[in-house]
């Protein structure tokens, strides 16, 4: 039995990223395929040299279709995945984080789930990263991008994807389960789920309103408010 070559840590997560730009493809699947076509190590140059009619001929086999022409996840993913195998990203239409907002006073920081932009549009099992602000009631900032993809790697990936951003206090996600959730909750994150996607920013402009004028008793604690304030939130929601 070969042994599988080695891979480096950047070619690692552009393969898990390209395995989920394929309908119903996991990441050893691609994997496999990548290690039949590329003699030696899988790095970031070897991935380069992957071309469609590669990923085309690889799945079609593993489909009993010798040309590939007739696979079931369709070209357009295929494209999708060989251009992420090359290291190409939409993370250049994200703006530059400022990290030096991470001492803002009277702030949280909140990460939000994304799969591309600066939009809440991510589970949180399943997210490419987490954008974290720095909030307080006058300011946002975005401070980090943190790619989620060596979940994939992880033997816990909730677990993972948990610690990746234990230095916030909420996270905003489409949707979580309950162990997940249960996780999150342990790292001393708040979870908000909203289903619908929307512009970070104007999501988070929604929470600065609510740290301004009456924030509920969790959020109180959060920003250091005085028990005897947390009272007061409470009555007055």
């Amino acid at each position: 039995m070969s042994e599988m070559p080695t891979i480096s840590r950047e070619a690692a997560l552009r393969i898990a990223m390209a395995a989920r730009a394929i309908p119903d493809v996991s990441v050893g699947q691609l994997l496999d395929i990548l290690a039949r076509r590329i003699e030696g190590d899988l790095t970031e140059d070897a991935l380069t040299t992957i071309t469609v009619t590669d990923l085309k001929t690889g799945f079609g086999s593993a489909d009993g279709e010798e040309d590939g022409e007739d696979i079931s996840m369709g070209l357009p993913s295929i494209k999708e995945a060989v251009r992420i195998l090359w290291g190409e990203s939409d993370d250049d239409a994200l703006p530059r984080p400022v990290q030096e907002a991470a001492a803002m006073p009277g702030s949280i920081r909140v990460a939000v789930a994304s799969n591309n932009g600066e939009v809440l549009n991510g589970h949180f099992g399943s997210c490419l990263r987490f954008l974290v602000y720095q909030l307080s009631a006058s300011a946002c900032e975005l401070i980090d991008i943190r790619s989620a993809l060596e979940a994939d790697l992880a033997e816990d990936r909730n677990a993972f994807r948990a610690g990746l951003i234990n230095d916030c206090q909420v996270m905003y996600v489409q949707s979580i389960g309950g162990p997940a959730a249960a996780k999150v909750v342990r790292a001393g994150i708040y979870p908000i789920k909203q289903k619908e996607s929307a512009d970070a920013r104007i999501v988070l402009a929604r929470l600065q309103q609510v740290m301004e004028n009456s924030p509920p008793p969790w959020l109180a604690k959060i920003l250091g408010a005085s028990a005897e304030e947390r009272i007061r939130f409470a009555q007055e929601g």
